[in-house]
């Protein structure tokens, strides 16, 4: 910088006059011999604030004043650099001056010349999407090929990242279509990744790809069913792209788990159509209900188990840690409110065992298990020894003899929650004999063994049971009602008998009772409404997901119905 001028707006007068566009202005400055050369403190001279201008006249101007006594001595000028290393070619590029980078390259501008930021004529172009200077730039021999970011991206990839389609045409006929950036993603993935249709369609043309992937497996079906970009699956599928192609090195990610886990219905009911079912059930696969369960995608589960995908998928807990889909749908709703998953996955009949039930059981909380009785309903058990189901059981809705075993065992285990779960299974029909078992006598609170026996003959009580809770009385660890000494009044042995008929199922969860002919009074009693409810009372020993974790490597069934 010449500091014997006092420079206007920072720049020399020649700067200023080159940067209004004001030839005869500049003219008459260099003419009285102001120097062409002087920089001001970003490095720029009168040269580079004319071509980032756009001024062809005073880009002219300026070379005509060059010294011609050594033509090396123009070309230094020329191509001279800012501190951020801009050629005067590259400002004009950047901002689209077609005529002035025409004029440059005829004084020998080096139309290669790299910025510090690893930029150049043609990236400056393309990034701002001057097509006419890419044209120009690409006729006149520019390198398309070259790295021009920190991230390896060529020209191509920024013109698709752009979007600038034009630019894209361009370039497809003479670039690299294949070239990857550090993370070995290719214009093609770019393309997907972003939306841009119209730049993926003229790749896909041009002969690229389509089932290239990334460092991380990804494939450009995968990104776009990701992002959601409908046109560009469809375009990619109706071009080749591979929709079984695994697309991750953790586990068989496919794209379906893409467009299920962010609820793209539209793009996951395409790729349902195409996607091989294996994943569904295969063993070593992951059906793609996890991720939809576990980003929460209502949506996405709902056209799942519409279309056929399994309420149960495959036990996968050595990757994701949960056997069974409802299993994981349970564990997100144990410090929260029930979510939507639950009820689609229990309507569509998943199956419940220990750890299901451990997660409705384990807990002083009632609303998970109150919601799993709600859509299936306790059988008979004698009705599994005859080979029938009553007709309005029928179906999904009915718990299946392995399911109903699972959740006595985890009833039995779960003892110190009874006062939670006791009450609501009775109500929803469950037998209570089948609860009439050594280890529930021994451990339960005494308010809920005395609830227990008032939905029993507790006078037929087996010796072995008989024992057990003479040793409690005289133990002290259970107060019973004092009339659990006499015969059950004729009053609750009719009642007894009323459900053994009916079945508890249908005496505790449907009006059958007011059907019967007997007075309106006695239908509360008939459905044991006259006893007292429990409160619960005791506080968690430990979260339930650390029961759950002490079943999976501990659990012991109790030998039950």
């Amino acid at each position: 910088m010449d500091f014997t001028e006092c420079y206007e707006d920072t720049v020399s007068s020649v700067a200023a006059a080159a940067r209004s566009g004001c030839r005869r202005r500049l003219r008459r400055l260099i003419h009285r011999g102001c120097s062409v050369d002087s920089r001001d403190n970003r490095g720029w001279n009168p040269l580079h604030e004319a071509a980032a201008a756009g001024s062809k006249d005073c880009v002219e101007e300026i070379l005509s004043a060059v010294s011609e006594s050594s033509s090396r001595c123009h070309r230094d000028y020329v191509n001279a650099l800012t501190h951020e290393g801009e050629s005067a070619c590259y400002l004009a590029a950047q901002r689209g001056h077609l005529a002035v980078v025409r004029l440059l390259l005829k004084a020998h501008a080096d139309l290669n010349q790299l910025t510090n930021d690893l930029s150049c004529p043609l990236y400056a172009a393309v990034d701002n999407g001057h097509t006419e200077v890419v044209k120009l730039l690409v006729r006149k021999g520019a390198q398309v090929n070259r790295i021009h970011t920190a991230s390896c991206w060529t020209c191509l990839h920024q013109a698709v990242y752009k979007g600038h389609r034009d630019i894209v045409r361009v370039l497809v006929d003479v670039c690299n279509l294949e070239a990857h950036d550090d993370h070995e993603i290719s214009p093609l993935f770019l393309a997907a990744q972003y939306g841009q249709k119209e730049c993926l369609e003229l790749l896909i043309n041009a002969g690229a790809t389509v089932n290239t992937q990334a460092a991380d497996l990804a494939t450009p079906l995968l990104i776009a069913s990701q992002e959601g970009h409908q046109a560009c699956v469809d375009l990619l599928l109706d071009n080749g792209a591979n929709p079984n192609m695994a697309c991750s090195k953790d586990w068989p990610q496919f794209p379906i788990h893409a467009a299920a886990e962010f609820g793209h219905i539209s793009i996951l009911r395409r790729l349902i159509e195409v996607t091989d079912r294996t994943c569904d059930r295969g063993e070593r696969m992951v059906s793609p209900l996890y991720v939809a369960i576990h980003s929460d995608q209502t949506g996405s589960i709902q056209l799942l188990l519409k279309e056929d995908y399994s309420p149960d998928a495959q036990d996968y807990a050595d990757i994701l840690g949960f056997p069974s889909p409802l299993s994981l749908a349970l564990h997100r709703t144990s410090t929260k409110p029930c979510s939507e998953s639950v009820k689609l996955l229990l309507s569509a009949g998943a199956t419940l065992n220990a750890e299901e039930w451990t997660y409705a059981l384990g807990t002083d909380r009632t609303d998970l298990l109150e919601l799993i009785l709600d859509h299936r309903r306790i059988p008979r058990p004698e009705a599994f020894s005859k080979g029938f189901l009553a007709p309005h059981h029928c179906g999904k809705t009915m718990l299946k003899l392995k399911e109903l075993r699972e959740l006595v065992c985890v009833a039995l285990s779960q003892v110190d929650f009874a006062s939670s779960w006791l009450s609501v299974l009775l109500n929803k029909g469950l037998e209570p004999s089948l609860l009439l078992h050594p280890h529930m006598l021994e451990k339960t609170d005494s308010d809920v063994l005395n609830y227990l026996l008032e939905f029993v003959n507790w006078s037929t009580l087996s010796p072995s049971l008989k024992i057990i809770l003479d040793q409690r009385r005289a133990e002290k660890t259970w107060e019973p009602h004092t009339y659990f000494d006499s015969v059950p009044c004729l009053f609750h042995l009719c009642r007894l008998k009323v459900r053994e008929v009916l079945g508890p199922d249908q005496l505790m969860r449907t009006n059958v009772v007011q059907q019967l002919v007997v007075p309106s009074p006695l239908h509360d009693f008939l459905k044991f409404r006259d006893i007292q409810e429990l409160s619960s009372t005791r506080p968690p020993p430990s979260p339930v997901i650390n029961r759950i974790e002490r079943y999976r490597s501990t659990h012991e069934h109790r030998h039950v119905v």
